[in-house]
């Protein structure tokens, strides 16, 4: 069995591929000889909590054919990262192009923002166990990258996860919900569609603990060295690569669908996850095993089928590669860089950037800067412990037993690291040598030029983001929400010139949606996006509502022509 974690996954994955291969590298890729349709299609499979544990990247624990498929016929990038080891700051950077720390969205969660769930019981419930529920709110004219191509006529779909820290911008899409799907576009409309995936979720450890495995049940499978080796640890493990299996089931389907409406050769297809692993020490920490993720890109016809992309990339680069991609000028308000098509930036980075900060009612602040070789992780609160006791996470079987050796004091060096009492002020890691993070360096004389160099890069990186972490969470709700009054969208003004009706916002940055219904109860939560003035239907009354992120949405205005 091959033990492999982190950056020693990536030499494995190099190791097996051939001498030719090693050699396309991203300074060998050419992506300026990349071909595509005029409008192509843009799909995402999104796994949740998954590290770069599947054959692609060196780990043969499992098979994951169709994962491998893509990869195959695709892009391997092999240091692409989120900015945050958990999901809904991360959501919060793909959706906008911006780092969470600069909007005010790096703490977990900031209320129970889905469309399903968004009541006024939900925000109570949310109440009761102490939490402050706001919404972030970015600049001005930061809008998710949904809305920019629904206004470019794109379809778009999102099936079903939301979870943005903020309410979803009304008219991003024309469909999200557990039945949305591209197929439900008009005839010829091209589509921007998610598909997430959660089979691999950390609830689905324990969730799943009494199901059958798809795996051996004697599976020799590798555990890192800051978890334990026990029948309890093994067991979940060895659920989490069953569900691995699980997840690349659907990404079959989801494949074989797209190849049954015609559409493969017409589609740009991602394939990555929201962040690290689900097991502990891995998701809502800023290691490697929280924030490196895989990602493959499948263009139409297999261009560069089979080579691997090795430069340093980040979620915030989605929103603005995809918009490159379909020739759409980039918006200014943007943290991330587009690395294909019209707007590229050829330029490769130095350096990424990821924050830890509150998890459910836990407090934390930590900041990291990283790049190929080296991370430096800077704490803040250094009276407090590593370990974070999330009661979500203590659900978890292998996480009980971690606490119940610790308790024993029957943990090793290694796993008692994660439970030091008191913290380091910055940690230094060789990414090469130590890829899952356990050798501090800091004190190290050989070091410190680099630790320096990347200290200061990090505190740079804090004041040009506005880092809103520097506030306490409640002095940040204040300064948006003045004595906790969110603040509201302005009605929409509707007029009538030469038979045409214009909509307008009073609100810089705010979107308009609108419907036509027959009354109020039959509106949907689907709003068609304004985006030029509009053809009058009789018998019909309009409907229009306008809304800004982070702020209240409108009154829903009703006309009749």
């Amino acid at each position: 069995m091959i033990r492999i974690y982190g950056a020693l996954i990536l030499v494995f994955v190099f190791s097996c591929r051939s001498e030719a291969k090693l050699e396309n590298s991203s300074s060998a890729i050419d992506y300026s000889k990349l071909e595509l349709p005029d409008k192509p299609n843009i799909l995402w499979i999104v796994a949740e909590d998954l590290s770069p544990y599947i054959p692609t990247y060196g780990d043969s624990t499992v098979v994951t054919p169709n994962i491998s498929r893509l990869a195959e016929e695709g892009i391997v990038y092999t240091n692409f990262y989120s900015p945050s080891g958990v999901c809904a700051p991360s959501r919060a950077a793909i959706a906008t192009g911006t780092y969470p720390t600069r909007i005010g969205a790096q703490h977990m969660r900031t209320g129970p923002w889905f469309r399903f769930s968004t009541t006024d019981r939900a925000l109570e419930n949310y109440a009761k166990h102490g939490r402050l529920a706001y919404e972030a709110l970015p600049e001005t004219n930061v809008h998710m990258l949904s809305t920019y191509l629904r206004k470019h006529g794109y379809y778009c779909s999102n099936n079903p996860k939301e979870d943005y820290q903020f309410r979803c911008e009304i008219a991003a899409w024309d469909e999200s919900s557990f039945q949305a799907h591209y197929k439900n576009r008009k005839p010829g409309q091209p589509f921007y569609a998610i598909f997430n995936l959660d089979n691999t979720h950390e609830s689905m450890i324990w969730r799943k603990a009494k199901d059958s495995l798809l795996v051996d049940e004697n599976l020799n499978v590798p555990v890192p060295p800051y978890l334990p080796n026990t029948p309890i640890a093994l067991q979940d493990i060895r659920r989490n690569y069953s569900n691995i299996i699980e997840m690349d089931n659907r990404v079959g389907e989801i494949l074989k669908e797209l190849e049954q409406t015609g559409e493969l050769e017409n589609t740009i297809i991602f394939w990555y996850t929201d962040h690290g692993g689900p097991l502990p020490r891995q998701k809502r920490t800023v290691y490697q095993s929280g924030i490196h993720v895989p990602m493959i890109v499948r263009f139409p016809n297999k261009q560069f089928a089979g080579q691997i992309d090795d430069q340093l990339l980040s979620f915030i680069d989605l929103k603005p590669t995809v918009m490159s991609l379909l020739g759409i000028e980039l918006p200014e308000k943007v943290d991330g860089k587009a690395w294909l098509g019209k707007h590229a930036n050829a330029d490769e980075r130095q350096y990424l950037f990821a924050a830890a900060d509150r998890f459910d009612n836990e407090t934390d602040k930590i900041r990291a800067v990283f790049n190929k070789n080296f991370k430096l992780i800077k704490y803040y609160n250094l009276n407090q412990a590593y370990y974070l006791p999330v009661k979500y996470r203590e659900t978890m079987p292998i996480m009980r037993e971690l606490l119940r050796l610790r308790d024993k004091d029957s943990l090793n060096d290694i796993q008692k690291q994660w439970f030091r009492k008191t913290k380091d002020s910055i940690e230094f890691f060789d990414l090469v040598n130590d890829p899952d993070e356990i050798h501090n360096l800091a004190n190290k004389p050989e070091y410190q030029e680099q630790i320096q160099t990347m200290h200061a890069e990090l505190d740079q990186w804090i004041k040009d983001t506005n880092d809103k972490g520097k506030l306490l969470e409640k002095d940040y709700l204040e300064t948006i929400w003045p004595d906790g009054n969110q603040p509201k969208t302005e009605d929409p003004k509707v007029q009538v010139v030469n038979e045409k009706i214009q909509l307008m916002s009073l609100i810089k940055g705010a979107n308009i949606g609108y419907q036509w219904a027959d009354s109020e109860e039959t509106l949907t939560n689907n709003w068609e996006i304004y985006v030029e003035p509009i053809k009058i239907q009789t018998g019909k009354i309009l409907f229009v509502m306008a809304h800004k992120i982070g702020y209240k949405t409108s009154d829903i205005i009703e006309k009749t022509f």
